[in-house]
């Protein structure tokens, strides 16, 4: 079989109208290889009204019917080339997914660069999902967001989405599938409820410069997470609010442990983790993790949440 001909029928197979060209890492510029228009059920009603005009004029020789037959038939031949050029040109390009829990929907960010003149109702949609329908400014880069479930932890792949229109009459569909090979990083969801931290309650080890006899600091405002241990109990029973008493001396060092978690099952003693890591973060603490074949020497700040809800996340998953 010739090589052209090869080429045509690949160019032609009926997958690639669904699939598109497969996944591509890198910015999408919408092309003739790319784009595919059908009619619309619309499209194909005001055919067939266009037909019966066609035959009732000429069953009774009427000039006007002719001249109004062709005229719409005009109008719809086109409409095609402006539904064809709404799309033609687009470069669309993967942006960012920032990290979420399992439950929350992941929000995948998309850049559509247009080169050209206004694209009025362009629709970004994800297989299954609400289209977010969009117009977008002549010569400017906007930005699209695509709203993705996330039901459990791991990485999520975004998949095939399909950017389409039907501007401007509607009787005609373009489309292009796309797959930008986009992926987001679920955490664990956070356990609900508070649990001590492991090692026996809320014990934590003395961090360098710190001795038991460190001089009382001050009080401030209690958080989710700080040691119960910590808190000013008096305060407390007479109905004045948590208060946390401070020291003096290094900052103390908290141990998140696999082997510490009393949970019925992986997911659950992950969850579990990740809500000691939140509420460990949030207190300020200094703290570390130790997984199966992991471990993360305490710190502190948002680098260090991130690297524990990572090793979470990707807890015995193939990375």
């Amino acid at each position: 079989m010739p090589v052209q001909t090869q080429g045509l029928l690949w160019r032609f197979r009926p997958a690639r109208f669904l699939k598109g060209e497969g996944p591509q890492t890198g910015p999408v510029r919408l092309n003739l290889h790319r784009i595919f228009i059908l009619p619309t059920r619309y499209g194909l009603l005001f055919a067939a009204l266009l037909a019966v005009m066609l035959l009732g004029s000429v069953n009774y020789a009427n000039s006007l019917g002719f001249l109004l037959t062709f005229l719409l038939g005009g109008l719809a031949l086109v409409s095609i080339l402006y539904t064809y050029l709404n799309l033609a040109g687009l470069e669309i390009g993967a942006a960012r997914c920032e990290p979420v829990f399992a439950g929350e929907p992941a929000s995948f960010v998309l850049h559509a660069a247009n080169p050209g003149a206004m694209r009025y109702s362009v629709s970004f949609q994800l297989a299954g999902l609400p289209a977010q329908l969009t117009d977008l400014p002549p010569n400017e880069i906007s930005t699209v967001q695509l709203l993705h479930p996330a039901p459990r932890r791991g990485l999520l792949k975004m998949g095939r989405f399909t950017v389409s229109t039907r501007f401007p009459l509607g009787l005609f569909w373009t489309w292009s599938p796309l797959d930008l090979d986009m992926r987001c990083l679920v955490y664990p969801q956070p356990a609900a409820g508070y649990k001590p931290y492991p090692s026996g309650g809320d014990e934590l080890d003395s961090g360098p410069g710190q001795k038991g006899g460190d001089d009382f600091a001050g009080l401030r405002a209690h958080q989710r997470g700080e040691p119960l241990h910590h808190i000013h109990w008096k305060l407390a029973a007479r109905e004045q609010g948590l208060w946390s008493k401070q020291f003096g001396g290094g900052p103390s060092e908290l141990w998140l442990e696999w082997n510490a978690v009393n949970e019925p099952d992986t997911e659950a003693r992950l969850s579990r983790l990740c809500r000691w890591v939140l509420d460990a973060h949030t207190a300020g603490l200094r703290y570390g993790l130790r997984l199966p074949g992991l471990t993360l020497v305490p710190a502190q700040g948002e680098a260090h949440r991130a690297a524990c809800l990572r090793s979470l996340a990707l807890f015995e998953l193939a990375q």
